[in-house]
């Protein structure tokens, strides 16, 4: 055995199972185009994965915002025509979704931020109606 053989062995000592292993030059093991449509369609698969779940939690959170602007215009501005909802980067109320009520003749008047998250509506509870006087003293 020559020189070169034995280091080009004991450099594979550690691991057996190159032992023989003779490299095969400088050619890549695969095509430039065949790592190039690997990538591609690893990027695809991610992608796959990860935007349905963008687009459903998106979705999710527009009706969870209308369902409460909902409550917090029929609350705090009963007089509106109508309500919105928009999700703003940058606004007065901070980055989130915001609920505006639609007054007669256009105008909006901002009812509530709902937060990057909206979550049910949280309107103070009403305190209990009077009670009759009449109903009072029939039980007497």
């Amino acid at each position: 055995m020559t020189d070169a053989m034995r280091d080009h062995d004991d450099e594979y000592d550690l691991e057996p199972e190159l032992a023989g292993y003779q490299p095969s030059g400088e050619a890549p093991l695969r095509s430039r185009r065949l790592v190039t449509a690997m990538r591609v369609i690893v990027v695809l698969g991610l992608v796959g994965l990860v935007l349905p779940g963008i687009l459903i939690t998106a979705g999710t959170a527009n009706r969870t915002a209308l369902a409460s602007c909902a409550v917090y215009s029929a609350y705090y501005a009963p007089e509106s025509v109508s309500y919105s909802t928009r999700f703003e980067l940058a606004s007065s109320a901070g980055m989130g979704w915001n609920c505006y009520a639609v007054l007669f003749g256009g105008g909006e008047v901002l009812v509530a931020s709902l937060g990057l998250i909206p979550g049910p509506p949280r309107v103070p509870v009403a305190p209990d109606p009077p009670l009759q006087t009449s109903a009072l003293r029939a039980h007497r």
